[in-house]
């Protein structure tokens, strides 16, 4: 099999690995490390493993997967048997997900991924340009025959049978600022990586006091995160979509669910719902 550009979708029959090694650093955003990442290809069945290069090589690799979820707290960790972990795996994730990565070896200096723009664009775009290698061995899909729901409190995520991966999503959130709370998206023919990929990581400023002391939030900053004052929103920029808040909150599901350790045949219905719920679905 050989190299070829990337193409989106779940039609894809065969396995695909990256077509060469891909190169990342930047500031963690909860405890502020500066991060690097190297990606390289990875063989048939590998799926997704962290290697943290910081540590000896016998209890260094992390296995991406729903059972090595080992926090959800405002970001998705993921442990192996040692207690060594990886955490905001999110966006790298989703990434992957919406490109048709398969398998790859991450190797990484600390137990944090970089935040980069707040987004999964940056690994979109690096992926795009690398390109994918095919592989002699097929694609594994979760196809749901059966609703499966979670529901705690007012909050509620479901996976039901469908034709496609699409996902509807609904947030609430005391603020002004937050004007378009719902979005139904059917995740074919590249819609996350043009739709979802580049929708930001967001925040609230009355909060920010509060992480700080508990150790989180360290390397946020406006460019790194949108940040919302009451009506306002304080980045120069501005949004980049004004439903960006939700659909930034489908990246993260996209990213959480790609833990399974395939593409999802399936349709997605969440309210007020996040990182905890989308572990506990899986």
């Amino acid at each position: 099999m050989g190299r070829h550009s990337i193409s989106f979708g779940a039609g894809d029959k065969q396995q695909h690995t990256l077509a060469g090694e891909v190169c990342f650093e930047g500031v963690t955003l909860h405890k502020g490390f500066h991060g690097k990442l190297l990606m390289k290809p990875a063989l048939p069945n590998h799926g997704i493993v962290f290697k943290r290069t910081d540590l000896k090589a016998s209890e260094n690799l992390v296995r991406a997967r729903w059972d090595n979820v080992s926090d959800t707290a405002l970001c998705t960790t993921v442990s192996n048997k040692s207690g060594i972990s990886v955490s905001t795996v999110e966006h790298l994730m989703a990434a992957f997900a919406g490109c048709g990565v398969d398998n790859a070896l991450v190797e990484i200096n600390c137990p944090e991924v970089p935040i980069m723009d707040g987004s999964a664009r940056p690994f979109v775009d690096m992926f795009e340009k690398v390109g994918l290698y095919q592989q002699n061995a097929s694609r594994k899909y979760i196809k749901i025959l059966k609703p499966i729901k979670i529901l705690e409190n007012d909050a509620c995520i479901e996976l039901s049978p469908a034709k496609n991966f699409s996902i509807d999503f609904e947030i609430d959130f005391d603020s002004e600022a937050i004007k378009d709370t719902s979005l139904n998206i059917s995740l074919v023919n590249g819609a996350f990586n043009h739709e979802i990929s580049s929708a930001r990581t967001f925040g609230f400023l009355e909060d920010v006091d509060r992480m700080r002391l508990a150790g989180l939030g360290l390397g946020g900053s406006l460019k790194n995160v949108v940040v919302v004052d009451g009506s306002k929103v304080l980045n120069d920029d501005g949004l980049r979509f004004k439903d960006e808040f939700v659909r930034h909150k489908i990246l993260d599901c996209v990213g959480d669910l790609y833990l399974c350790g395939g593409p999802i045949i399936g349709s997605v219905k969440a309210y007020k719902t996040g990182h905890y719920f989308n572990n506990k679905l899986l």
